[in-house]
């Protein structure tokens, strides 16, 4: 057995051994041919091509690509190693009229052809680069942008939408090669016709990969806007049905130094009705992406940084913000926002935000400015944002600071609409009480002034002044506040001169601290005058507080302030200046109970001066002499 099957290996080896010579041989010989005529076809290669013919090629794509004129005022180079590749500068591309308006300008074109393709007569390209390329596009008054005129991509672009409305597949004939284009220190500039504007974007260095029109396309974007580097990159599976104006999936990132964004997810850049996706934001430093982008926005100091996360989805004449995480300097906060326009087609923002912290001083502050517009469309364009849009949102917070001012489980709205703007605090804990708030601008475009609301119950407001270490007589008590005020004026112009209200103020049983009665009234009988501060060793309790007091043109006026003690009860009432802090008070210590007057007469006394050490002035005129009856 073992016999057999070695003389069968010999008798196949000694029939291999008959032809593999013959074709190595062959393929030898076929492989030196192919060498040969390779080497010959390059080296003949310049002599056989006419440059003439590779610049009229070029110059005819891009006319026919654009569907404008090209113009290649310079001589053109080609080089054939290592692959065939043609270079031509100052190429100019205008409208195809007589002495037509250059649309674009490129210092060097360069791009590799086909050499076969050239011998036959026909120009064909591909791996496109762009050096020093302008591009001037012209955005029209209903803010569209067309400089693709009828040339192929176009054309391209009308098919590609007949084909997928009528749900067939691009046709073979249509789809046809880009390859590679790279651009190298380019520049956009558009002119906006609807708002006059000019926008420049300079230092543009792209990589747009597009192998053909019906493959995915991916592009890499490096530009300077308005002074800063950013960085765009865009990828799509159907690149040719999105400039169509269908919706495909795509994914957009967008970087710089002030602003990153990344968005992925069906979008359209001409219906927004159809967006799904999700994006990703975040501002580092909003003061310096305001200035930047040319926005203004009221206490744009107190934003720092901004961030959002949330999924996207297309709802009526809007978009809605699903899954929503924010960040607004080191407050958090998720719920569900809305961005919408009205039927005067003015945005809106609308929603539910909870916070684990919030403050309060930019949604306040919104309030108290606003930028001078000259016209109803500088108003529109470059105003204050309550200007802008329409709010309408629901805020929620475990923990809330206004300044100083603290607040717990707060609850709060924010409502813009109809030239009327409202902020209301409808429920909170506030120095172990409850707080109610509304702030209200009035119509009249912001202008026709304001009005403030607020009421306290049950608030410690000795902890309060203790923690805000004010200093001078106050009361150390738990009370309850009532504050309303108004000004005809608007409020980012309006001063306390311009301010009136009223205030009124009620406690329970407390303390007035630095505030000796025993001292008082042994220092009036005895001087003309003396200070609070020499009075203001010891507390004065009491059993209740009232004060009733209103304001206007710039002063509060005191109708009754009324401390009630067990023994002795002070009255005041007068006028507190506000731009002097000063104080111009009469008063009067008298009992509490009538039957006590013999042993604590009535005490006149008149205060004034500046807080918190004013003078004390007795009324001695009033007062029944000791050794003398009572008339």
């Amino acid at each position: 057995m073992s016999t057999s099957r070695n003389r069968k290996w010999r008798l196949t080896m000694r029939s291999a051994s008959r032809w593999l010579p013959t074709v190595a041989r062959t393929s030898g010989i076929v492989l030196l041919t192919i060498l040969i005529v390779f080497a010959v076809f390059r080296a003949t290669a310049p002599f056989l091509i006419s440059s003439g013919l590779v610049r009229s090629g070029i110059e005819k794509a891009l006319s026919d690509w654009t569907g404008y004129r090209a113009q290649i005022e310079g001589d053109p180079t080609l080089e054939f190693w290592p692959t065939p590749r043609v270079t031509l500068n100052q190429v100019n591309i205008r409208e195809p009229t007589k002495n037509g308006k250059v649309l674009g300008h490129i210092d060097s074109l360069s791009a590799d052809f086909s050499l076969f393709a050239a011998l036959r007569g026909r120009a064909h390209f591909h791996e496109f680069h762009f050096l020093r390329p302008t591009i001037y596009i012209r955005r029209d008054e209903t803010g569209l942008i067309d400089w693709t005129n009828e040339g192929l991509l176009s054309k391209a672009i009308e098919r590609v939408e007949t084909s997928a409305n009528q749900g067939m597949p691009m046709q073979w004939e249509q789809d046809a090669d880009i390859g590679t284009l790279t651009i190298e220190d380019g520049s956009v500039e558009m002119a906006d016709e609807r708002t006059g504007n000019t926008y420049k974007m300079n230092g543009v260095n792209a990589d747009i990969t597009w192998p053909r029109l019906s493959r995915p396309m991916t592009a890499v974007i490096l530009a300077r806007l308005n002074g800063q580097d950013v960085k765009i990159d865009f990828s799509s599976t159907q690149p040719l049905l999105l400039f169509a104006g269908k919706s495909v999936d795509a994914r957009t990132s967008f970087s710089s130094p002030l602003i990153n964004w990344t968005y992925s997810g069906v979008t359209s850049i001409s219906d927004f009705s159809t967006l799904a996706g999700n994006l990703d934001l975040s501002v580092p430093n909003m003061p310096s992406f305001l200035a930047w982008s040319g926005e203004h926005l009221p206490a744009a100091n107190t934003l720092q940084n901004v961030s959002l996360n949330a999924d996207i989805v297309a709802i009526q004449n809007g978009l809605r913000f699903n899954n929503l995480n924010f960040k607004v300097n080191d407050s958090a906060a998720s719920g569900v926002m809305d961005l919408n326009y009205t039927a005067a087609g003015k945005p809106k923002i609308s929603g539910t935000l909870a916070f684990d912290q919030m403050n309060l001083n930019p949604f306040l502050a919104a309030f108290s400015m606003r930028l001078a517009a000259d016209t109803a469309i500088d108003a529109l364009l470059n105003g204050n944002p309550l200007q802008r849009l329409d709010l309408d949102m629901r805020l929620s917070s475990n923990k809330a600071w206004l300044g100083p001012f603290q607040f717990d489980n707060i609850g709060a709205s924010l409502l813009v609409a109809g030239g009327k703007a409202k902020f209301d605090i409808g429920d909170s804990g506030f120095e172990g009480g409850d707080l109610t708030a509304h702030l209200e601008v009035t119509q009249g475009d912001f202008d026709g002034g304001g009005k403030l609301q607020i009421s306290i119950r049950n608030a410690d407001f000795g902890g309060l002044f203790a923690r805000l270490k004010l200093v001078g007589p106050l009361p150390m008590t738990t009370g309850s506040l009532d504050l309303a005020l108004s000004t005809s004026k608007p409020i980012w112009a309006a001063n306390l001169g311009d301010v009136a209200g009223k205030m009124n103020f009620s406690a329970q049983a407390g303390s007035f601290r630095q505030f000796n009665i025993s001292a008082f009234r042994a220092l009036a009988a005895d001087k003309t005058f003396f200070r609070m501060s020499d009075i203001a060793d010891t507390a004065f309790d009491f059993d209740s507080l009232d004060v009733d007091a209103s304001f206007a043109k710039g002063s509060a006026e005191v109708h009754s302030a009324k401390i009630a003690g067990r023994n002795e009860t002070v009255t005041l009432n007068g006028v507190v200046p506000f731009r002097s802090n000063g104080l111009a008070l009469s008063g009067a210590i008298e009992a509490s109970n009538p039957t006590d007057t013999l042993d604590l007469p009535m005490l006149p006394f008149f205060i004034g001066g500046t807080w918190p050490d004013p003078v004390i002035s007795p009324v001695t005129t009033l007062l029944p002499k000791p050794d003398q009856p009572q008339q």
